[in-house]
């Protein structure tokens, strides 16, 4: 993913090698900036990774969360479908229960 789209790494630029040239730059100016890179290749790499696991957790979380959505939504349609059943016959389901328990 992340991979596939970079041409360096952090070592491959630490392990570059220039040409020297009598007119060229100077190598310890070279070196710095690369170290430079190198420390921003390495920052951008933590990050990376760290943003990869953060958004395989919230992706777990997210897939999480809509199956408990999901349920919810059965739960609500069951209860839905249930309409029929009135305060009325509840009182006397437990009256019914009342009975059997205490034999009146």
């Amino acid at each position: 993913m992340y991979g596939e789209k970079r041409f360096l790494s952090a070592k491959a630029i630490y392990d570059k090698e220039f040409k020297y040239d009598a007119r060229g730059y100077r190598p310890q100016e070279v070196d710095q900036f690369l170290d430079l890179v190198i420390k921003d290749y390495l920052d951008f790499e933590d990050t990376i990774k760290k943003l990869i696991s953060e958004s395989r957790a919230l992706e777990e979380e997210n897939s999480k969360l809509k199956s408990e959505v999901r349920n919810l939504r059965n739960a609500l349609e069951i209860a839905g479908s249930n309409k029929g059943v009135t305060n009325i016959d509840l009182l006397k389901r437990i009256s019914d229960l009342e009975k059997v328990v205490y034999g009146e």
